[in-house]
């Protein structure tokens, strides 16, 4: 296969090339509201959450997302399975169940040959298969920059969806992945992550979050969302935003890549993790000694990320030995939510 690094067509990769949330909610504010809107949709625009979920009857409803971007690694096999695993992250997220993928391709084909184009669709095949579901159909463009990813869609029973705005005054928080991908990303195009942090990497980002639909059947489970482009802060103030609740989160179980933190001390981060921290600083409050590096690791934007989980107290030995049981040992318990205004507050 021609060797071609994927990553120079693109000016930025992963879910760091998300819109920042700030020129989102902006963009967002000038479209006029919903039109119709049928008694079955159950989750739609309302609370920026991770999937649509539709009502089919009493006993299923239909959960539809999508998602894609430009490539965060240069080899194309892996570029796929990280598009792929992140786009079914979603259905996941809701408690659903994943039942077929469609696939979204954009690339520049007078640039790149087809066996370059075929091994990332490729990628993204063996991602859908290990999660027992089909490549159904999808569209392709020529595009300027390269673009991989998939429209999800899954099942999920009515009484199981689990929104990221029904969060509870009390409730525990548990982190399923460790935080840094992002970082890991940016060390990548500097040319200075080595085989082992690749390595590293690519185990997080193609690791399917399917412990989601193990949580989504615990009692106790009140909501659930990714972490992806917003950062561990963006994702947890949008469960704080849409359940009236403040957070308080120890900085020091936070779970994060060892590498990355490496990376992130000597000041390699992404440039979306400033952007990040630019549209919602204001609403997160950082511990009088914490370090750049730390604000840069909680706002750094994740490909892939892990689950976090809100439950109640007394579920959070079932919450966590479902993580381990589905491999996700680094998962941990970083915080609760508390009554008050819609902030986190690191301590």
């Amino acid at each position: 296969m021609t060797s071609i690094a994927l990553t120079q067509f693109s000016h930025g990769g992963g879910c760091g090339c998300k819109i920042a949330p700030g020129l989102l909610s902006e963009i967002l504010s000038r479209v006029a509201p919903q039109g119709l809107v049928p008694p079955e949709l159950m989750v739609g625009l309302e609370t920026s959450d991770d999937a649509a979920v539709y009502r089919l009857n009493e006993m299923q409803a239909l959960v539809a997302t999508t998602d894609f971007f430009t490539p965060i690694v240069d080899d194309p096999r892996d570029f796929g399975r990280i598009a792929a695993t992140n786009a079914l992250s979603d259905i996941y997220a809701m408690g659903g169940t994943p039942i077929l993928a469609l696939a979204l391709v954009g690339m520049p084909i007078a640039k790149l040959p087809p066996e370059v184009i075929g091994q990332v669709l490729a990628g993204g095949a063996e991602v859908c298969r290990a999660a027992g579901i089909p490549i159904a159909g999808g569209h392709s463009i020529d595009l300027l920059e390269p673009i991989y990813g998939l429209v999800a869609l899954g099942l999920v029973h009515p009484d199981r969806v689990h929104r990221n705005a029904d969060g509870r005054a009390g409730d525990v928080l548990v982190l399923g992945k460790p935080l840094g991908v992002g970082i890991l990303s940016a060390a990548l195009k500097k040319g200075v992550l080595d085989a082992a942090g690749y390595a590293e990497m690519l185990r997080h980002t193609t690791r399917l979050n399917t412990v989601g639909m193990a949580l989504g059947a615990l009692p106790g489970v009140h909501a659930m969302t990714d972490v992806t482009g917003f950062g561990l802060a963006g994702h947890l103030l949008e469960i704080c935003r849409g359940s009236g609740l403040g957070a308080h989160v120890a900085l020091a179980d936070v779970p994060v890549i060892d590498v990355a933190a490496a990376f992130a001390q000597q000041g390699i981060v992404t440039g979306a993790s400033g952007r990040n921290w630019a549209a919602y600083g204001a609403s997160v409050a950082l511990p009088s000694g914490a370090q750049p590096w730390q604000q840069a690791m909680v706002s750094d934007p994740q490909t892939s990320g892990g689950l976090l989980v809100s439950c109640a107290p007394e579920s959070v030995g079932a919450v966590l030995a479902a993580f381990h049981a589905d491999g996700f040992a680094e998962a941990a318990v970083v915080g609760t939510l508390q009554a008050g205004a819609a902030e986190i507050t690191f301590v």
